[in-house]
């Protein structure tokens, strides 16, 4: 803000009701800053710089830096926007307090801050922190209950029932508090953050005329239709509270709900629709719901990546900018053609055809002309060690057991220059008695040459750039197709092929070849060593 320059010379030629007009316009340009700044004062804190650090979620930046004098700092809260915010001193962080728009100014101790903790101005935190204080008695109390009721008896029924009714109260009490604020205090932001935190009121499920549940699975679905009743998504102030992102976090991790890409994208959907995509909040549930499918080591969980990538992300505004703002933009392109050429592989999705020669390189064979319940497309190659491992017990599956079955395996290996002769030797040493096919060094000198005498006529481009299709670049590579060539799993050993054909083929009973507790552990060994090679 400029400073204002008062030449009192100026103001004789006017009577003092001028004066004092005058005055009033020139308090109602100051006093908007003076209104939102943040003033603290820390008993006992040695002069040094202070952060202020806000919140996006549960991630936290650094907004702004002042300098303690005598245990006092202040900051200029019309640089802010509302939301929680906290402050770090030499790597500490201190309290949370909320930041609406208004004067804020707290006192408190280096220590035992709960106790010296005094909010002299700002009625969000004053709220804010009434409630703090209450909740943390009512946790006292039933941490004393729940001690109590572990040293009683088992068969003490009355003690258990006593027990039950008093948390049952204070339950009730914390409810009712809660309830109260959001009701007495709907002006503030703190009244929205206490009714995030309250659980839904879940009503009964119908029942028929013997008084017995007519859907038996009531009570799930209504809980997962109206988890977030309680959370205004357009109010971008809450982006800013911690609170949200473990909510959000919570909605659709393991202990909450089927980790399916697809029925994940359903429930979040509608919530990410409501936001305006300039918003912070937008911003929040796109990008820790596109994490968590990232992160996720279930299979085929990388379609709800690919989803969240091409339809949050890559989408462009009005003004021919992504969606996904807080990305950078140089790099946001290739993060969209990455993501739609990945997705062609995801579950549910018909695999590319892959039309190739076979170890005569002569003869085409085509994946989409196999006729099986199931087809394995196994992607190999003869030098890579790994695959020296795990292609001669696809084989011994194959012969022993899968064949029969009406399974198929498509395998394509890696056949250019000198591997033509090492592939068509390893699967002779191996009986690989399934379709093998790959492209050999004549043939792509071939197609270099002359691409027009075998595109369309023989085979496609797609074919022909396996590995791009694919996006193969280590080896081994698994996916099961079904009857109808939709990828229905990937990315499995051969020992987890077997259980999952097992599984799909009613056969769950059914002796095993391989052990999958002692692939996985030999797979973390392995895993465990490349790390430490790394570091």
């Amino acid at each position: 803000m400029p400073r204002l320059n008062c030449n009192f010379k100026i103001f004789k030629f006017y009577n003092m009701k001028r004066l004092l007009l005058i005055l009033t316009l020139l308090m109602g340009y100051i006093l908007p800053g003076q209104a939102q700044m943040m003033k603290f004062k820390l008993n006992g804190i040695e002069d040094t710089t202070v952060f202020l650090v806000r919140y996006e979620g549960s991630s936290m930046y650094y907004a702004d830096t002042a300098q303690i004098k005598n245990g006092a700092f202040s900051f200029d809260g019309s640089k802010q926007e509302p939301g929680m915010y906290t402050f770090s001193i030499k790597g500490a962080r201190y309290f949370d307090f909320i930041f609406n728009n208004e004067e804020v100014h707290i006192e408190a101790g280096t220590s035992n801050l709960s106790e010296t903790m005094n909010i002299k101005k700002s009625e969000e935190n004053k709220v804010f922190y009434d409630y703090q204080d209450f909740f943390s008695e009512k946790r006292k109390q039933a941490n004393i209950l729940n001690e109590q009721l572990k040293g009683l008896a088992e068969d003490n029924e009355a003690g258990k029932k006593a027990i039950a009714d008093q948390q049952a109260a204070i339950t009730k009490e914390v409810v009712d508090y809660q309830k109260s604020i959001v009701e007495n205090h709907q002006d503030l932001l703190v009244s929205k953050i206490i009714k995030m935190a309250m659980d839904i009121e879940i009503p009964e499920a119908p029942k028929d005329e013997e008084g017995n549940p007519i859907d038996p699975t009531f009570t799930y679905y209504y809980e997962l239709n109206h988890f977030f009743d309680n959370v205004d998504f357009t109010d971008d102030r809450l982006a800013r509270v911690p609170l949200i992102q473990s909510k959000i976090e919570y909605f659709f991790s393991k202990k909450h709900m089927v980790q399916n890409p697809d029925t994940i994208v359903k429930y979040m959907a509608p919530y990410i629709n409501q936001v305006d995509p300039s918003s912070t909040m937008y911003k929040l549930l796109v990008f820790r719901t596109t994490l968590h499918f990232q992160r996720s080591k279930v299979m085929g969980m990388d379609k709800g990546y690919h989803h969240m990538i091409l339809n949050y992300w890559c989408p462009k505004n009005e003004k021919g900018e992504h969606l996904a703002y807080w990305y950078p933009a140089d790099k946001m392109e290739e993060a969209c053609e990455n993501a739609a050429k990945k997705a062609v592989t995801d579950l549910g999705s018909v695999a590319p055809n892959i039309i190739l020669r076979d170890t005569t390189d002569v003869t085409w064979k085509a994946l989409h002309d196999v006729n099986a319940e199931y087809t394995i497309l196994y992607f190999w190659d003869p030098e890579c060690g790994h695959c020296k491992k795990e292609t001669p017990k696809l084989a011994k599956l194959y012969n022993e057991k899968m064949q029969a079955r009406n399974v198929e395996v498509f395998a394509v290996g890696k056949a250019t220059g000198d591997d033509f002769e090492k592939w068509k030797a390893f699967i002779e040493k191996h009986d690989m008695n399934f379709i093998n096919v790959g492209m050999s060094q004549n043939l792509y000198d071939s197609v270099t040459a002359n691409p027009y005498a075998f595109i369309p006529r023989y085979t496609t481009v797609e074919s022909l750039n396996y590995q791009d299709t694919y996006d193969i670049y280590s080896t081994p590579q698994v996916f099961v197709l079904d009857k109808d060539k939709k990828i229905v799993a990937k990315q499995l050993s051969i020992a987890q092929l077997e259980m999952f054909l097992d599984q799909n083929q009613g056969k769950a009973d059914a002796e095993k070849l391989f052990d999958v507790e002692e692939e996985k552990k030999r797979i973390e060994e392995q895993q465990k060593k490349a790390e430490e090679a790394q570091h």
